[in-house]
């Protein structure tokens, strides 16, 4: 629904999380391509923190392994989840620090 209780538009369907996910992510959860608009490119760096645990430390190794997932170029991923503030590093170890969270 829009705002005011009428139908979506077409432009805020195609902004919600899972349109932008359905785009991006084919059904096996492999990353087709990272989206090169910001605001959506967001959205699947999201989804892909959801992979890392909140308070948990990661080896790059292992965090190499969970990407690797979902696509090849493991170091343009780790790059945009620190650069876009998903996860943090130091010393070869990382952690989530930020994305959403289930309650």
């Amino acid at each position: 629904m829009g705002t005011g209780g009428e139908p979506a538009t077409p432009a805020e369907v195609a902004l919600r999380p899972e349109t932008i996910l359905r785009t991006f992510v084919d059904g096996d959860g492999r990353l087709i391509t990272l989206p090169a608009k910001r605001s959506k490119r967001l959205v699947v760096l999201d989804h892909l923190a959801q992979r890392f645990e909140p308070g948990e430390r990661y080896a790059e190794a292992e965090v190499n392994r969970r990407l690797r997932a979902v696509h090849d170029d493991v170091a343009m991923l780790r790059r945009y989840l620190v650069d876009e503030g998903f996860l943090d590093r130091a010393g070869g170890i990382y952690w989530r620090i930020g994305g959403s969270v289930d309650l």
